[in-house]
């Protein structure tokens, strides 16, 4: 059966990786993204593929908007059976300058952005006694910190509560809540010279113990794994996807 997959920040990078996988393996995509040409692009792929998408302008941080998208979605498919919450920013500023209002915004989209999203989709979930979440978290949410990013850290530290939260109190109910977090992977945050490593990220794999970093393609496939039905007695769990980074630190 198709399942009707939602997927934010699927203009670019992680997300557009997984919806291109998902249509790969016959779903049904809502590519959702506030970068409109990058997201209507994406869908025209996948059509060009013969998979089936659709692209929805949404920011995350508008509770009015996710509802209405997840109502329209379920008014015209009759279901969300997926959720891959991936929208999510990385902007750099030393303690010394974080105000109270970056502090909001980072956290509004990285974690509070993923619980919009989630929240209004929980009740069709429930009635079906089917549903599969992913969130995604980061290295420097689950073992590192990372300088000048605290309120990012902190945001991605978050995601791993919501998913060990989530996944207690969704179990019964039939709904998996899991999340990725990915190491250093090729994507335009990464390759930002003004807020992450930069145009040098390549450099990144002479200490990962695999030899080099990340492609979005690397973390999609371990999307696909857990919301599909070969992860059907995972939940809570966090995954990390780093090439052995964090075990090959010594």
């Amino acid at each position: 059966m198709t399942d009707v997959v939602l997927i934010t920040g699927a203009g670019i990078g992680i997300g557009r990786a997984a919806a291109l996988a998902f249509a790969a393996a016959g779903h049904h995509v809502v590519v959702t993204d506030v970068l409109e040409p990058e997201g209507r692009a994406v869908v025209a792929e996948i059509a060009a593929a013969g998979g089936r998408a659709e692209f929805h302008r949404l920011d995350v941080r508008s509770t009015e908007a996710a509802d209405a998208l997840v109502a329209d979605i379920e008014a015209r498919h009759g279901r969300i059976d997926i959720i891959v919450a991936n929208a999510g920013i990385a902007h750099k500023v030393p303690l010394s300058e974080l105000s109270d209002d970056k502090w909001d915004h980072t956290l509004d989209i990285d974690l509070k952005g993923i619980f919009r999203v989630i929240r209004p989709a929980l009740p069709g979930m429930k009635a079906r006694r089917k549903g599969a979440i992913v969130a995604l978290s980061s290295i420097m949410g689950v073992a590192y910190g990372w300088d000048e990013h605290v309120h990012y850290s902190a945001a991605k530290a978050g995601v791993v509560g919501l998913v060990r939260g989530l996944g207690v109190e969704l179990a019964r109910d039939g709904i998996r809540v899991n999340g990725v977090a990915p190491g250093y992977i090729r994507t335009a945050q990464l390759l930002s010279k003004e807020h992450s490593v930069g145009p040098d990220a390549d450099k990144c794999g002479e200490y990962i113990p695999m030899g080099r970093i990340g492609e979005p393609e690397d973390i999609a496939d371990v999307i696909l794994f857990l919301a599909s039905d070969a992860a059907r007695y995972m939940t809570g769990q966090v995954v990390v996807v780093d090439g052995g980074l964090l075990v090959g630190r010594y």
